[in-house]
């Protein structure tokens, strides 16, 4: 049975409305209780591959089959908005056409299994971003799928959660398809890979743990760029007897021609060689200018204990270069205070209203998605700054052309991730406020996002899990809310 496939896309190709192509004739199988990673560039296409799997999307050409007509679970990357304003009882009966006599039995399985606690009744959009990502990760479990897709399933988690989930996705039987951007997350449990090239929009299958894989298409590309410089070593020697010969009678001029075929033909030989993922170009975030004194204070903020939220003193002062950390489990209220402090909505929480604020935020709530991404940058353009220096800085962040001129809402997660970085370095901010800025990031760029954060020169207030991604980053103090909550 383990050896049976599942899962099987035979030479299948997909286009949006603009004919701009995302698969052509991709063809891999996958086995059922496998483990596997569907990897490749931000907008290759890896979210269309599970659309096509939940048959939410139809292929132009090519077929989708599977066997024994299997369930499917997704866990997507962010919550939809429509399901921010229900209970967690309500939110859970969506997952069912009609809704099961023992729902509450089920939820508080799958609650268990995602290792979190909150009552029915509680508002899905009051949650954290880890424990929303928990819920996601839940609402796809509660159907018992046979093949279950997990779309950025770490994003948001601390790293309790994040161990907790390593744990399950071990001991689970059944299949699993994982896009993740975290690689030491990955190298844990996959089993296989499927690579989906951002220029071919083709796929190949390798087997093998994440960062072998990834070795491999290293030495495979090694291989490929020196067999073209053989190949092309002949091909010019060849051109140049053709040449020669051309211009000679008779006979020389049959095997000139002759030769010209073969020339030809080697040129058909030429390996395609792979544009391996590239990084992001380092950049600069400058900082405002003439920017003295008190920049925020926070007197009092409110964390979450019992899951109700309580007041307690802070008592924190900032001024330029200083860094802040916020810490505590998911669900005690970090990004809660970040929101509240952006908006001012909050009394104990103030930012010099003279104060340019630079805002990541984890869900990318404060971009405009029905807007274009060229219009969301030219709206933080700097002072004296044209349309070149704007398309240059976004192109740096891998953002074309053809991106730009697609809306906020059209792009992938981790465009929208590039975008929100993009807008930073034209923005000229005097305070970072950043929630989780690795969310929906390719591992190849954080380095480079570390080293612009860290050279800032305003203030910075940060919430990350990711302890790899903070120690390349001088923090001065940390605001832990869950020692607050407990004094």
């Amino acid at each position: 049975m383990a050896e049976e496939v599942i899962l099987r896309f035979d030479e299948v190709t997909f286009e949006y409305l603009a004919k701009k192509p995302v698969l052509k004739e991709a063809s891999f199988s996958v086995r059922r209780g496998s483990k596997i990673t569907l990897m490749g560039q931000n907008g290759a296409g890896k979210s269309t591959i599970f659309s096509l799997i939940k048959g939410e999307t139809a292929p132009k050409s090519g077929k989708i089959s599977t066997t024994n007509n299997p369930s499917i679970g997704a866990a997507n990357q962010t919550m939809a908005r429509e399901h921010l304003t229900l209970t967690l009882e309500d939110y859970f009966a969506s997952a069912f056409k009609e809704k099961p006599a023992n729902l509450r039995s089920r939820i508080s399985k799958v609650m268990e299994a995602v290792n979190l606690e909150a009552p029915f009744d509680r508002i899905v959009g009051e949650l954290s971003g880890g424990q929303q990502a928990r819920i996601l990760l839940a609402y796809a479990l509660i159907q018992d799928p046979d093949i279950l897709l997990l779309d950025e399933p770490t994003n948001n988690l601390d790293k309790e959660g994040i161990d907790h989930l390593l744990s399950f996705l071990i001991m689970y039987e059944k299949t699993v398809i994982v896009i993740s951007h975290d690689a030491d997350f990955l190298n844990c449990f996959t089993e296989g890979v499927i690579y989906l090239d951002v220029f071919t929009h083709q796929t190949e299958m390798y087997v093998g743990d994440y960062y072998s894989v990834v070795e491999e298409i290293s030495r495979r590309v090694e291989r490929e760029i020196k067999k073209n410089a053989q190949l092309e070593k002949k091909i010019i020697d060849r051109k140049e007897k053709v040449n020669f010969f051309a211009h000679k009678g008779g006979k020389m001029r049959k095997l000139a021609q002759k030769m010209k075929e073969e020339t030809e033909e080697l040129e058909e030989n030429m390996v395609d060689v792979r544009r391996e993922d590239k990084t992001i170009r380092d950049f600069e975030i400058k900082e405002q200018e003439d920017l003295v004194g008190e920049i925020v204070r926070l007197d009092k903020v409110r964390v979450i204990k019992k899951h109700e939220p309580i007041l307690v003193e802070a008592n924190k002062v900032m001024t330029r270069r200083t860094r802040l950390l916020v810490t505590g489990p998911n669900g005690i209220g970090k990004s809660t205070l970040l929101r509240a402090l952006v908006a001012g909505t909050q009394e104990g929480l103030t930012i010099n209203p003279k104060v340019k604020v630079g805002y990541y935020s984890q869900d990318f709530a404060n971009l405009p998605f029905e807007k274009t991404a060229y219009k969301v940058l030219e709206a933080d353009l700097m002072d004296g700054l044209g349309e070149q220096e704007l398309r240059s800085t976004a192109a740096g962040f891998l953002l074309t052309g053809e991106v730009l001129a697609l809306p906020v809402a059209a792009l992938s997660e981790g465009q929208k991730g590039l975008l929100a970085f993009a807008r930073l370095a034209l923005m000229k901010p005097g305070l970072l406020i950043l929630d989780e800025p690795t969310n929906h990031i390719n591992f190849r760029h954080i380095p480079i996002i570390a080293k612009a954060i860290n050279e800032f020169e305003g203030a910075i207030i940060m919430v990350s899990h990711m302890p790899e991604f903070v120690s390349q980053i001088r923090m001065d103090e940390e605001l832990d809310l869950g020692k607050l909550s407990s004094n």
